[in-house]
């Protein structure tokens, strides 16, 4: 049985009622409410900053929309039940209605504005404090904190809107509300912008926040927006907005001159899924960058009707390569059978650590830590990059070191990377309709084979952390679902099912919705439009 308290689903979120996350692993079942309603110190204010980190995780959204999951009932002679209705919602790219607990999205809209709202009032109370001219030096906790709220507002523009196509284009496409005041009312008028003006705002505040930075005052700097980190996560938004000489100069300084040197271990033995979990979450391990903890039971879903299986499997972590067959000899003893030997596998990267708040009861919160950042990242993230500025040697230099330490059998070519990824291997190459989302974003015959590469790579690097249903999205990669033994659903390039629909409370809060395809009759459909609030 598990218990979590209620999170408030709408776009404002007390500042009494934030919870804070702690700033280390092996603390993080420790939490305490935020009750600092006079924030006239920096110390406080740091404080509070540290309540901007989103505890919900939007892995069970992102993954079980893309194709990194299959239904079990499709492909299995059983009938298996999905760990929860929101489960079968969100594998169908329907509307959330079963659910507004952790990983629904009522869960993470709450969470992630209430974060954004922390980091609103910690900017708010650092203007107050200059201005009442305390001498304090708190540019590190408002670089923090810009970069915080940018971060919240990413994943949120990632979830619940269309994917960034460019400046021009995005600016038909709504995008969420971006909040930059404390909150102070119990409901504001709040309005959806469109998503080119989110991207925009998102961008001030990361080269605002990343330039204040200091790694100085964290005790646990891994747990925070470190310099490393920031850096990652400007490497991954210009990746997503396409400035790829901005990915380059970010993702150098992540990187340094030998990234081997920065990537994830993988020779190391374990006995045990927990070994590997808390392993894979080591704040000591110099690929990792930034962690965050979670309230969430996305590991539950393996070994029910959702599971990561048949092509979902072997077009990722139990397929072929370019360099290696079978799976990736780094998954050597690390992938684990999904409940039954037919139901898929599963890597225990986000392995549930449960707090008990009544073991007789058996009820509790079950957390996962995040990996939000890594070094391996962002190494593809320059690769992809290097690859759209013709710089292929360099490009294909960063996809080796990647297959080096996954401990692939075999060294890297290009001349390996274009003969492995031909028209015929449909698991690992992918239509991509790049250039109908955005004429500028064009990718050259020349380029494709590598950026196959890239796409296989991460998919493989990201597994489970939900970051390929982003890579789908931004490259209009058009996948089916297969939805027990007799319906197919189709999700085009421009399918409006890409932005998941924001949670039915905010809606009837007065929330402009996403746009849907509305079936009145068989033959009958049409279009509701909704035009975006663009500022």
């Amino acid at each position: 049985m598990k218990y979590y308290n209620k999170t408030n689903i709408l776009l404002v979120v007390s500042l009494m009622t934030i919870a804070m996350l702690s700033t280390s692993c092996d603390d993080f079942l420790s939490t305490q409410p935020d009750n600092r309603t006079l924030l006239t110190t920096k110390e406080k204010i740091a404080q509070l900053v540290v309540s901007a980190y989103p505890d919900a995780n939007f892995s069970t959204l992102a993954e079980l929309s893309s194709d990194n999951f299959v239904d079990n009932n499709s492909i299995l002679p059983v009938y298996l039940s999905s760990f929860e209705r929101l489960d079968d919602q969100i594998y169908a790219w329907q509307p959330a209605t079963a659910s507004t607990e952790e990983d629904s999205p009522s869960f993470l809209w709450g969470k992630y504005y209430g974060a954004i709202a922390s980091a609103n009032h910690a900017l708010a109370a650092i203007e107050a404090l200059k201005a009442e001219g305390s001498t304090a030096e708190m540019s590190g906790q408002k670089g923090e904190a810009l970069l915080c709220r940018a971060y919240g507002h990413f994943v949120l523009v990632n979830i619940f809107a269309q994917a960034y196509k460019d400046d021009v284009a995005s600016l038909n496409d709504i995008g969420i509300p971006y909040a930059t005041e404390p909150e102070t009312v119990v409901q504001g008028d709040y309005k959806r912008e469109s998503v080119s003006a989110v991207y925009a705002k998102i961008q001030k505040d990361i080269e605002e926040g990343i330039l204040l930075i200091k790694d100085q005052n964290y005790t646990v700097p891994k747990y925070h927006f470190n310099s490393k980190a920031a850096a990652a996560f400007a490497t991954r938004f210009f990746l997503y907005k396409r400035d790829y000489a901005k990915v380059v100069t970010y993702a150098d300084q992540v990187l340094g001159s030998d990234p081997s040197l920065m990537l994830r271990n993988w020779n190391k033995v374990y006995g045990s899924t927990a070994e590997i979990g808390y392993d894979y979450i080591n704040t000591e391990s110099p690929c990792n960058l930034m962690m965050i903890t979670t309230l969430s039971t996305f590991n539950r879903n393996f070994g029910t009707r959702y599971g990561h299986n048949g092509d979902a499997m072997k077009g990722s972590t139990y397929g072929s390569g370019p360099t290696w067959s079978g799976s990736l000899p780094c998954f050597d003893g690390k992938l684990y059978i999904s409940e039954s030997q037919d139901y898929g596998v599963f890597f225990p990267k986000c392995d549930e650590m449960f707090e008990y708040t009544d073991k007789v009861a058996g009820i509790g919160y079950a957390h996962i830590v995040r990996t939000e950042f890594t070094t391996d990242e962002t190494l593809l993230c320059r690769a992809e990059a290097l690859v759209y500025l013709n710089r292929t040697a360099e490009a294909v230099a960063d996809l080796q070191h990647w297959n080096k330490s996954h401990l692939a059998t075999n060294t890297l070519t290009e001349a390996v990377i274009r003969s492995f990824y031909t028209a015929d291997k449909t698991l690992f190459v992918k239509k991509l309709n790049a250039e109908k989302m955005s004429a500028g974003f064009i990718v050259t015959p020349a380029q494709k084979p590598l950026i196959d590469c890239v796409l296989h790579f991460r998919r493989i690097e990201t597994m489970f952390d939900g970051f390929r249903w982003f890579d789908i999205k931004r490259y209009g990669i058009e996948i089916e679902h297969q939805i027990g033994r007799t319906v197919t659903e189709t999700l085009v390039y421009n399918d409006l099912r890409r932005a998941i629909q924001l949670p039915q409370e905010v809606i009837s809060a007065g929330m402009v919705p996403n746009p849907r395809i509305i079936t009145t009759t068989p033959r009958e459909k049409y279009f509701l439009f909704i035009k975006p609030a663009v500022k």
